[in-house]
């Protein structure tokens, strides 16, 4: 069984944070002396006696009563205080007396010696977290060091030869090492200390010498990559080598190649190298290691039920962890999931919550009740927009804002295209939902799918944008495209959007007009779930073209075709948005003048009704 780390000393004042190593009793009593509680007048009890309005007490100062402020030790022989608001003070010749009209009680308005701590009293027990609160209490009972827990020592060695110190400009093939600090952080939390080593790149001697160096100097060991199976793989056989493998491989994703070994009594971990599996695997497994060594129960995260707003389909015999927005719609949490790929570090920026799905399950099923376990804390979800739908450029600017003018708030958005979104209003997935919806038969944008879809609730539609799309194209057009029949040219490659968003509607519309098939588009099955996407798949040379927005184009230097202007609106039951943190949100597209002119300096929108309300059933 693990035992945890022996005790230090440590500078009172200066252990906030830290974990106790034995109990804190009291040194001395606080008060250390009998101290008046109040501004006014020492007095013996017993001297009063007898006083009422009817028959006043008189006491002569100094010699029966005596002036004290807060604070201020009782003089010998005195045992009341008598508050200055309740003493007339009168003259009797040279004399100065106090009137009092009703009786003290005994040690009435005084802090007795040992009123808060008596000495020997127990302040705080052994494996307590130290509060701020719990300073001033050791402070007070005397005590200027108390015993703490050893922190536990973490070295940090990144491998790889891709590796590059952050800051260091990038060239094709290297990659910021992101993952040193990120765990040095994570173990930071868990109350060790962090040391971040030199990157060592894919050298099975040179990594041996990096460990050798730290090994005998730290309680753990953390090595980022080469925990897999490759060719350039060697942690496995490192620890091997210089130790004990204990364990490698772990039935979970993402983060199964987890190596943990011992060398020279020391643990060892190999930690996989994708972001996403480095942060998981730490979490799951380093972090009960350093509590124990702490003395700390193993801590649980909060958990809250939430329906999943989508199926999600796992691959049977690995337990998969899913990171996942969350909100509180219409008097429940709904579970978003996100992105799911090990090295996608967002989907762990922007999650709430990590979702498990059992190692013998298929996945979870839409509208199905699960328990997630809380990134975040759950008042932060409670306070949050859930905005589910069309993805736009704005909405990046407005959750700064949003946070800017009303820091209690959050907006959460998840990409799902404008019919997904429709959809999530429909069953009170989502506060509000982006949509660019256009109607073939009638021209119009989005009134025509929320008569269709949201009949019978009570909806309405504010227009956010107007925007336009087009094909995003590489600067200066190198493969000559010109209109939707050249995206079925050989040597042209495509990239799409997800079925239901308004920009797949767009573009199968052009498809038909020109009476083409997408089957004769190269990469019309390929998609992406931004506009940012698709820009980033053509400005990387993974696509010739794609249909997106203007604003994405701009962002990223690409030229852009336009085919169509659109109407970019949301649309939101009125019970949501009547909510304090929607009208927020309007609030500021409707009369924040900044917010508006950052979005017309990203270019390619029109903010002309911005804010107005365009339809309500």
């Amino acid at each position: 069984m693990l035992k945890a780390f022996p005790g230090e000393p440590c500078d009172a004042a200066a252990s906030m944070d830290r974990i106790t190593s034995e109990p804190v009793t009291a040194l001395q009593s606080s008060p250390f002396f009998h101290s008046s509680a109040m501004d006014g007048y020492a007095v013996r009890f017993d001297s009063t006696f007898g006083a009422s309005e009817t028959t006043p007490v008189r006491l002569k100062i100094p010699d029966a009563a005596l002036y004290i402020n807060t604070g201020e030790p009782i003089p010998d022989g005195l045992n009341a205080v008598i508050m200055i608001e309740d003493v007339n003070v009168v003259k009797d010749g040279s004399a100065e007396y106090i009137e009092i009209l009703k009786a003290a009680a005994p040690y009435q308005h005084i802090r007795a010696i040992g009123e808060d701590i008596v000495a020997t009293e127990l302040i705080l027990p052994e494996n307590h977290k130290i509060r701020a609160i719990d300073i001033g209490a050791a402070l007070a009972g005397g005590h200027t060091q108390i015993k703490v827990r050893k922190r536990p020592s973490v070295a940090i060695i990144p491998t790889g030869t891709e590796l590059v110190p952050p800051g260091t400009p990038l060239t094709r093939g290297k990659i910021i090492d992101s993952n040193s600090a990120m765990l040095a952080g994570l173990v930071t939390g868990y109350g060790a200390v962090a040391v971040c080593c030199p990157i060592v790149r894919d050298d099975l001697n040179e990594i041996k010498k990096a460990v050798d160096a730290v090994v005998k100097a730290h309680d753990l060991v953390l090595i980022i990559a080469g925990s897999s199976a490759g060719t350039r793989d060697y942690t496995s056989t490192v620890i091997k080598d210089m130790g004990e493998c204990i364990l490698h491989g772990v039935n979970i994703k993402p983060g199964r190649p987890l190596i943990l070994g011992m060398i020279d009594g020391t643990a060892v971990a190999g930690v996989p190298g994708y972001p996403v599996s480095a942060y998981i695997t730490v979490d799951l497994f380093i972090r009960p290691l350093i509590e124990k060594w702490l003395g700390l129960s193993v801590q649980e995260k909060e958990t809250i039920p939430a329906v999943i707003g989508r199926t999600i389909s796992s691959t049977i015999g690995q337990e998969e962890f899913v990171r996942v927005k969350v909100g509180r719609v219409a008097g429940r949490f709904v579970a978003t999931p996100l992105g799911r790929g090990a090295g996608i570090m967002m989907s762990l920026v922007r999650a709430d919550a990590m979702l498990s799905i059992p190692a013998m399950s298929e996945g979870v099923g839409a509208a199905s009740e699960v328990n997630v376990g809380l990134m975040r804390p759950r008042s932060d979800i409670l306070n949050t927009i859930v905005c589910i739908g069309s993805h736009d450029n704005t909405l990046d600017v407005l959750y700064n804002f949003i946070k800017r003018k009303y820091p209690r708030y959050s907006l959460s958005s998840a990409h799902v295209g404008s019919m997904g979104g429709i959809i999530a209003i429909k069953k009170r997935e989502a506060h509000i939902a982006g949509t660019h919806l256009l109607d073939e038969e009638t021209g119009i944008y989005n009134i025509p799918f929320i008569e269709k879809y949201l009949q019978g609730e009570k909806a309405i539609l504010v227009n956010l944008v107007y925007r336009r799309q087009g094909f995003i194209i590489m600067p200066g057009n190198p493969k000559k495209i010109t209109g939707i029949e050249d995206i079925t040219r050989d040597g042209v490659m495509f990239i799409n959007r997800q079925p239901g968003t308004g920009t797949r509607l767009l573009t199968d519309k052009c498809l038909r007009d020109r009476g083409i098939s997408g089957q004769n588009v190269k990469g019309y099955d390929t998609v992406e779930y931004t506009h940012m996407g698709v820009a980033s798949a053509v400005a990387s040379g993974r696509a010739d073209t794609g249909m997106g927005i203007l604003t994405a184009a701009i962002a990223l230097g690409l030229d852009f075709i336009p085919i169509a202007r659109e109407r970019y609106d949301f649309v939101l039951t009125k019970d949501s948005y009547t909510l304090h943190m929607v009208e927020a949100l309007f609030d500021i597209i409707r009369n924040d003048e900044e917010f508006r002119q950052t979005t017309l300096r990203m270019g390619g929108y029109d903010i002309s009704d911005m804010g107005k309300v365009i339809y309500e059933s």
